[in-house]
C-alpha cells in the first residue's frame, strides 16, 4: 500500500475543507487548533496502471499550514511532518510520498535525527520526498511547452529560482546534460551552495532575481515560500514560459499578461480515471487525471514494488535516477501536464 502525507494551502482553505470533509469542529477553529491537530487519514485511493495493475493507498492530512512557517510555528510545523510520518507507519503504509511542504520541513529542519515519534520508531525507508519525479516532470514539461510557444532551447537562457534545492539542482543537471539549452541563470539565497553547484555543472550565472528575470525566456519557479512570490509580468520577455513549481501554485492567477504562459510545474496527468477525492478539495482542473508528480511518485514504487526511499536527502537526484523514474512513469500511464 502506498501513502501520501499532504497539507491545505491556508487556514481559509483548510477550515473550508474540514466542513466538507466532515469535521465542522475544525471549521471554525484559528491557527493555534490547527497546530494541536493530529494527523487524519481522509482519503482511501485505488489507482489503476495502463498495464491493467491496481493499487491501494491512503491520503494522510498532516493539518500542517504554510502559516505556521510564516509566524514561526516551527515547532508546531516540524511536530505535524513527523506524526503524519508516524500515523502513516503505523497503518502499515509502504511507501508514502512527503508532499508540498512536508518534504522542505523534513530536509531543512533535520527532522532525520528525530527517528523517535512516541511509541513508533520511524522507519525512514519507507518514506520518499517525490522530488525526483517532481524534478523529471518539470523537465519534460520545459521541453515540451516551450517547443509549443516557439522558444528554441539552443537560443534560449532559462532561469532557474531555487537552484540549489533538491529539484532546482536536478532541474539544472538535466538542462545542463540533456539538452541543448543555451544559458542558465542560477538564482537562490544560499551564496556558497550556488558556487558549489556552479562549479559541479561547469557553468551557468549566479544572478539575483531581478537582474536575472528581464534576461529569461524561461523562468523555473522552485523556490519554497510559504508567503508565494511578487513577479512583475511587465519585466518579462515576450514570449516568456514561466514553470510555477511551487505549492501552492498562484503564479497563473497573478501573472496574466499577453505572452507569459504559465504552466503549473511538476503536475502530471494520468491516463485513467483514479479513484479519489483528494485532488478535488485541493483544486485540480481535472481531479481524476491530475495529481502532484511527488504524490505519483509513491504510486510509481508501489505499481514496482520498491519500497525504498528513492528520494531521499538534498541534492541526491541523478540524471540517471530521473531517467529511472521517467521511464516508470510512463509505463505505467503518467504524463506531464501542458495545459495552461
Amino acid at each position: 500500500m502506498f501513502g501520501l502525507i499532504g497539507h491545505l494551502t491556508s487556514l481559509e482553505h483548510a477550515r473550508s475543507v474540514a466542513q466538507e470533509l466532515g469535521y465542522p469542529e475544525y471549521a471554525d477553529q484559528g491557527l493555534d487548533f490547527w497546530c494541536s491537530a493530529p494527523p487524519q487519514i481522509v482519503d482511501h485511493i485505488t489507482v489503476t496502471s495502463i498495464t491493467g495493475q491496481k493499487i491501494e493507498g491512503k491520503y494522510v492530512e498532516s493539518c500542517f499550514l504554510p502559516e505556521m512557517l510564516a509566524n514561526r510555528r516551527i515547532k508546531a510545523a516540524t511536530r505535524k511532518i513527523l506524526n503524519a510520518m508516524a500515523h502513516a507507519q503505523k497503518h502499515g503504509i509502504d511507501i508514502t510520498a512527503l508532499g508540498g511542504f512536508s518534504s522542505i520541513i523534513f530536509e531543512n529542519f533535520n527532522l532525520e535525527q528525530f527517528d523517535q515519534v512516541r511509541n513508533i520508531k520511524l522507519e525512514f525507508e519507507r518514506f520518499t520526498t517525490g522530488n525526483t519525479h517532481t524534478a523529471y516532470i518539470i523537465c519534460r514539461q520545459i521541453e515540451a511547452a516551450s517547443k509549443r510557444i516557439g522558444i528554441e532551447l539552443s537560443q534560449a537562457t532559462v532561469a532557474v529560482c531555487g537552484a540549489t534545492g533538491d529539484i532546482g539542482s536536478a532541474v539544472t543537471r538535466w538542462l545542463d546534460k540533456k539538452t541543448d539549452v543555451k544559458e542558465l541563470l542560477l538564482i537562490a539565497r544560499n551564496q556558497e551552495r550556488l558556487q558549489y553547484l556552479q562549479d559541479e555543472l561547469g557553468r551557468g550565472k549566479i544572478m539575483d532575481l531581478s537582474t536575472a528575470l528581464p534576461q529569461a525566456d524561461i523562468v523555473v519557479w522552485v523556490a519554497s515560500m510559504p508567503k508565494g512570490v511578487e513577479i512583475d509580468p511587465t519585466t518579462l520577455k515576450q514570449p516568456c514560459l514561466l514553470i510555477d513549481g511551487g505549492y501552492p501554485k498562484n503564479l497563473a492567477s497573478k501573472i496574466q499578461h499577453p505572452g507569459i504562459y504559465v504552466l503549473n510545474g511538476g503536475i502530471v496527468e494520468h491516463s485513467l480515471d483514479i479513484d479519489w477525492k483528494i485532488m478535488k478539495i485541493v483544486n485540480m482542473e481535472v481531479p481524476a487525471r491530475q495529481l502532484f508528480a511527488c504524490f505519483a511518485e509513491s504510486m510509481l514504487l508501489e505499481f514496482e514494488k520498491l519500497y525504498t526511499n528513492f528520494s531521499w536527502g538534498r541534492n541526491q537526484i541523478t540524471v540517471d535516477k530521473m531517467e529511472q523514474i521517467g521511464q516508470v512513469s510512463i509505463k505505467h500511464g503518467f504524463r506531464p501536464l501542458l495545459d495552461w
